[in-house]
Order: C-alpha cells, then structure tokens, then sequence
C-alpha cells in the first residue's frame, strides 16, 4: 500500500512507540493526512496523560453566577429541577447532574430530575412542565442538553419564580434569555478546546466547578461521572476534539475498568448489564456507539418517555437495573424492526420522485413513526447524497384547525442543515438543531412552499443548473484482505475515539469478491425474530482467497454483488467472536486500472501546507495552487474545477489561518466604515471581504448592523459606498444589538471552517474532489 503523502521518519518513530511491534506507517500516514504534525501534539492527541484539561470556569462570568446560585439554593434548601433531554447525550447529561449535584442537594426531596416526553412534548422546556415544578415548590431549573433558545418558557418560569441555569451547546439566540447563567461553549472562541463539548461535557464541567468550589462536601470523586460522559459524548454529533477528546479517552477508560470489575462490585450495574445485552465489554468507542447509545436512543423513540434511563444509568440496585436494561434492549430491537419498515415505505415513495429534478428529499406520511424519523433520514441522504426530511403528519380527526407535520431532517456533508432550514423558519411552527441534523414542524398546508424554498435555496447555492453530486464517502487508506487484521487494527485504534472531525478510517479494498454469503433476522430477548437484517459473508481478493470475516447491517445476501467489485469498509473486532472483521460502508463496481493514492479520477490533489514558502513557489508552475485557507466547500469546489479544467494537480499550500477575536473583527469593522463614510471612497465588496478578513454573506450583516449605527448604503453591488446619515440614529438598539450578535456568530463560524479547512485531510479533499470531478465530467458527457 503506498502513502499519498511522505510522513517524516521522525514522526514515524514517534508513532512506533504507541504500538510495539507494528510499522505504525498506517497510523503515521493517517494522524499526518488529519494534520498531527508535530510530536507534542501527537502525544496529546494520543497520550490523555499528556493532556492538560480546560478549568470549567474558563466559561467565565456565566460559570461563577451559576455556582453563585447553586450555593445560595443549598444554603436556603431550596428545591432544585433538573432538566433533561431524552436523546443519550441528554439523558446521560440528566444522569451527571443527578449524581453530581446530588453529592451536595438532597435526593429526591431536595433534588428532581424532569425529562420531556419526545412523542407529545418533544425537544426543550415546556409551560406545562415547568407549572409542575412549580406547584411542587421548584425555585430553581438547571438544564442540560437544553434551553439555549426557549425564551417564552424561560420568562414563564421567572413569572412562577423559578430561575434558571442553562447548560446547553445547541445553537444560541442574538439575544441573551433572562436565565441567572448561560453556559453554553457556543459562546466560545471556535478555537478554544471547550467549544464543541456536548451536553453531557458542559453538564459536567458544572459540577466539576462545584466540586472545585465546595472540596469538602462529595463523597464520590469526580472520576465516577466519566463513563456517563464518554457514553454521551461517542453518542453525539461533536467533534471529538481538545477537552471533547480528552474526557472521552479517560471516560472509556473508566468504563472498561468497571466492567471488568466483579458484577457485585460495579458503580453502575445497569451500564454493565447493557454491556453484556450487546456483547461488548466496554474498551472501544463503537461499544458506545454501536451498542449503549442507540439503546438509550431507543426508548424514547420507542416509548416517548425516556425517565427510567436515567435510573437504569444511576441505581445501585442490581436487580432493578438488570429490569430496565431489559427493557431498554426490547425497545432497541422494536427501534431496528420500525427502522427498517420505513425505509421500505420510504424507498417506496421515491421510486415515483424523479429525484434528478431536485436538490433535496423533503416527503411526509400519516403512517410513519415518529421516533425513527431522524435515523431513516441519516440513511437515505447517505443513499442518494441529498438533504433529506422526513415529517410525519398528524392524524385528521377534524377537531383541529390546524395540521402539523413533524419529523427530522439528516444532511450530508458540504451542506449546512440548521442553516437551510432556518431561511424557511417564517413557513415553520418549531425547529431546531445544528449543521448536520434538525427537528422541526410546520403546518400541513405549508409544507409545499416548504419544499420549494428548500430546493430553491440549495440551487441557489450551488448553481442553478447543476446539481447536487453526491459528496462521496473519503477514503483513508487503500489496502488488500491480507492487510486486515491485528496488526493494522492496533495502528487504526490509536485514532480513537473517533467521531466528527476524525471519522472512522475508511478502507478501500480494490477488485475484491464475496464468499459464504448469508443473511438472517436478529432475535430479541424473548427470542422473538424481527425483521432488521445483518448479512455476514468472506471479503477475498487475489492476496488472500480464503477470505476475511464480515457483515453488513441492514442489508440482505442478494444486495451482495456477484462479480468483483471495490469495498469501501470499517475494521473492528468482535469482542464476543473473538475475531478481527470488516463492516461493509459502500460498494462500487470495480474500476479498471484503479489505483487510489492521492489521485481522484483526472484530479490529483497535493499537500504543500508543511512546504517551505520558497519550495512552494519554485513548484508552483506545475499545479494550481490554493494559497488562501478556504472558507467553505464552495471555495473548494471553484478550485477542483480550475485544476481539473487545466489539467494540472491541485495543491494546497496554504498557511495555519490567523484567527482573530470576533470583537476585535467588529471594532476593525466599525473603523473602516468610519473612514469610508468620510473619504467617500468606493471599496469592492470583495475587497472589503479580505480587508476585513471576513466572508459575503457575513458583508450583508456589517451592512445591515451600519444601517442601526446611522451609516447610509449608497451601494453595495458591486462595490461599497458609505455616508454618514442626516437622519437620527435609530432608537432601535435591540435591531442592532441582534443585528450585532449575528455578525459575531457569523465571524466565529467562518473562523471555525478556516481552522476545520486548514487541518483537513487530503484524503476528505479527494472525495470532494471525486464529486465535483464526476459532476463536471457528466455535464461533459451530456454537451457532447
């Protein structure tokens, strides 16, 4: 197997370290691609020891205030409500809190825990709930995996009094809620490493800053939240990055060395219990991932109420919590059984949707089940590289006045969800959610105008006349069936736990066949079949004819080609076979003459950014080169079309992005219209972009916000003018202090891309470069 790029030999003893024995070229190779270059980076990205976590009050302001009021409520016994979420990174969040805060408040007289119902309340606070807390005396809230954006609930709750702290990482409003404490790592700098923990991580940097406040008072050390926060963390779509990475390293820790304790002798039983149900023992993230989150996921999609798993998580009790881990495990095998039914319905439906003539799937149904929405959305935007939503609407009865449709959205990569979705939040009832997946609602009659907002928009993004490619799945590495086994498996886990950010390796075996092919229903616990399927089979290729173990999920034997073909799989191992093997993630007829590397069909993709500047320049004749970090898939897409048009490589040879404080943006902003405004001159807008280091769409925000500052817009396309007005400055300061927020979470994401673009891997660049290519190449096609 060939690296597509020249790991130095330093770097490559560095990893040989970590795994003795091995050639540690496999995980040099891949640790370089994802931007580990430096060694002690790679000991902290590998070594938990050699990493030194964030202090939870580097939250600031808003963490002092919110231990303020937990030690005035302790000091006055005041009732406290937790609450949650019924997802696993909400219902782990709930379970950190009701341990941790429960070593200082009174369980349950002092200390209660609310978790909404997904089925009839679904995401977030409620009026209903919160008058329930109230009337039982509740003083004050502290949420978790929630809140960020439920203003009306929030100022109900003050009028009933009870205050509330919000700890949260969905998006936040432009204006502040009136909550005693926001903490919510979206505040952040998007290069700080608290700014993609999940709800669990901020649930528990909380009580680690009340621990550290009030020493003396615990009696279980802070280590026993961790495998409730790994198991939170691996379930949830964050990037596994800084603290994020660091607490789910030592949460897996922690959870593998209580499972191997006796079964009397476990912390938390009923974590063990759900262990045993999915044969696993804890030691790997796709334990988590695989097995403990989608059963926790499960009940709520399953039932609605998703209480008891926080105390299936919690109890001590052996008996009790080996109940609810049963329960948890029937409702798991009714979620794969509902799962797999609405795929066919789905699949059904899009066989009569000419799916070349939009951008995006966007059907609903009466019959779907609501609770496997977002996962069958997950499946077929994977299938058909298409944004996809899936709602289901409610039943007429003809005693309402108005119908709703609800259900999920899923995306694929390139495409901002949460973004989309929210420049039809005027056709929406509720919504809510981040880039790669979204709950909403909507009134039945506006789901056309909904549907056609959404493809209008997703073509104006990307070109009127052409559409969507499908992104493509990256491939990491290019390897034989001999190649698969312990030894690459070791090289491939030294990237774990991996998520968003550092996904699973994909492999990419070339001209491969398929042996002992079969396929069966799975049982439940009572022995029951059903109908979600797994087909196990050999991978064989001409390096080893007799073939390497794996399955595929969801899938059936005769969807298994008969001829060659190229296998796109994940390596694991079996922990109740005890064996090594593969788990199918796409499959392709196989190409003649394939030979992977850094190439993409006519599109080689370079990698200069470790390049001296000089080397840089004196090669620059031979490729295209990307000199400027990009700031979105688009730019990236103009740059593999100016390669692949010329016929030359592309490279990257950009260097790290200077990131700079959103305030000080701001002020750089302000500034440089007051110099405008006073000279007069005319400055392009894409001038302006790179004078101010900041993208068009976040321009449209500068003008709006300088409108509210009292500067007149005498043009803006295709150059700016400014003056200053002769009108009053306007009375609004809420428009402009909204107007403000936007522009600086605006900035704060594009520097987040600038730091994702810089470190992203050659690898996950090919595969958008096959997109774009194939595109071009059909549109080619199609001309001659």
């Amino acid at each position: 197997m060939e690296s597509p790029v020249e790991v130095p030999d330093r770097f490559l003893d560095a990893v040989r370290k970590y795994v003795p024995g091995c050639s540690g070229r496999y995980a040099a190779q891949l640790l370089w691609q994802r931007g580990i270059r430096d060694l002690p980076a790679l000991a902290q990205f590998l070594d938990p020891k050699q990493y030194a976590p964030s202090d939870p009050f580097a939250f600031g302001e808003e963490m002092h205030r919110a231990i303020d009021r937990l030690q005035l409520a302790r000091e006055r016994g005041e009732k406290v409500a937790i609450w949650g979420d019924f997802d696993a990174d909400g219902v782990t969040a709930t379970s950190v809190l009701w341990d941790g805060l429960g070593q200082f408040f009174d369980r349950p007289s002092q200390l209660s825990y609310y978790i909404p119902n997904r089925l009839s309340e679904s995401h977030g606070l409620n009026e209903a709930g919160i008058e329930r807390l109230a009337r039982s005396g509740v003083t004050l809230i502290v949420t978790c995996d929630t809140g960020s954006t439920n203003l009306a609930e929030i100022e109900r709750g003050n009028e009933r009094g009870i205050d509330t702290i919000v700890t949260d990482h969905h998006t936040l409003l432009p204006d502040r809620p009136p909550v005693v404490a926001l903490i919510n790592p979206r505040s952040l700098p998007a290069d700080s490493p608290l700014a993609t923990l999940s709800g669990v991580a901020v649930a528990y940097k909380l009580v680690e800053a009340l621990y550290l406040t009030l020493p003396e008072v615990p009696q279980d050390s802070l280590e026993t939240l961790l495998d409730l926060v790994a198991i939170g963390l691996i379930a949830d779509l964050v990037e596994l990055r800084g603290d994020c990475r660091y607490l789910a390293q030592v949460g897996i820790e922690r959870l593998h060395r209580e499972y191997k304790k006796p079964e009397g002798d476990r912390h938390r039983p009923g974590i063990g219990y759900l262990l045993d149900l999915c044969n696993r023992n804890g030691d790997r993230p796709t334990d988590i991932s695989f097995g403990i989150g989608p059963r926790i996921n499960a009940v709520s999609r399953i039932r609605g109420d998703a209480s008891f798993c926080v105390e299936l998580l919690t109890s001590r009790d052996r008996q009790r919590t080996r109940e609810l881990a049963e329960e948890t495990e029937l409702a798991n095998t009714r979620r794969k059984q509902l799962q797999q039914d609405t795929l066919k319905q789905v699949s059904k439906k899009l066989e009569r949707v000419d799916l070349s003539t939009t951008t995006a799937i966007a059907i609903a149904d009466e019959q779907w089940p609501a609770g496997v929405l977002g996962l069958v959305a997950g499946q077929v935007a994977q299938e058909y590289g298409k944004p996809t939503i899936l709602l289901r609407v409610d039943p007429d009865r003809g005693d309402r006045a108005v119908r709703f449709a609800r259900g999920s959205a899923r995306s694929v990569d390139r495409i901002d969800l949460y973004e989309l979705v929210r420049k039809q939040a005027h056709l929406l009832h509720r919504f809510g959610g981040h880039p790669y997946a979204a709950g909403l609602s909507l009134a039945v009659e506006n789901f056309p105008l909904f549907q056609e907002g959404i493809d209008r928009e997703l073509r104006e993004q990307f070109g009127k006349n052409e559409a969507i490619a499908a992104s493509g799945i990256p491939v990491d590495l290019i390897c034989t069936v001999a190649e698969l086994g312990k030894d690459l498996f070791q090289e491939l886990r030294l990237l774990e736990p991996c998520g968003m950010g550092n996904p699973v390796p994909q492999l990419l075996i070339e001209n491969c066949w398929f042996k002992h092919v079969w396929n069966k229903n799975i049982k439940d616990l009572k022995g029951n079949k059903i109908k979600y399927i797994k087909t196990e089979f050999k991978i064989c290729d001409e390096t080893a004819p007799q073939g390497f173990p794996g399955l595929w999920w969801g899938h059936y034997k005769e969807e298994i080609p008969e001829t060659r073909c190229d296998a796109i799989v994940e390596l694991d191992f079996n922990a109740y076979k005890k064996e090594y093997q593969v788990r199918i993630v796409a499959l392709r007829a196989a190409r003649a003459g394939s030979s992977g590397g850094a190439t993409t069909r006519n599109l080689k993709i370079l990698d200069w950014r470790d390049r001296p500047q000089g080397e840089r320049d004196a090669q620059g004749d031979r490729a295209v080169v990307l000199r400027e970090c990009p700031k979105s898939w688009d730019e990236v897409q103009f740059w593999c079309h100016e390669a692949w048009r010329s016929g030359r490589p592309l490279a990257i040879a950009y260097d790290p992005p200077d990131l700079l404080d959103a305030i000080e943006v701001w002020t750089e902003a302000i500034d440089r219209a007051e110099d405008l405004s006073r000279t007069g001159e005319r400055v392009g807008r894409k001038d302006l972009c790179e004078i101010l280091g900041i993208g068009d769409r976040t321009i449209d925000l500068y003008l709006e916000a300088l409108r509210h500052l009292g500067f007149e817009i005498v043009s803006q396309h295709p150059q700016v003018q400014l003056r200053r007005s002769l009108r009053p400055i306007s009375d609004a300061v809420g428009d402009l202090e909204r107007t403000r927020a936007r522009f600086l979470a605006a900035v704060r994401e594009e520097q987040f891309h600038r730091q994702y673009f810089y470190s992203v891997s050659v690898a996950t660049l090919q595969a958008h470069g096959a997109a774009i290519v194939a595109s071009a190449e059909e549109g080619l096609e199609t001309n001659l």
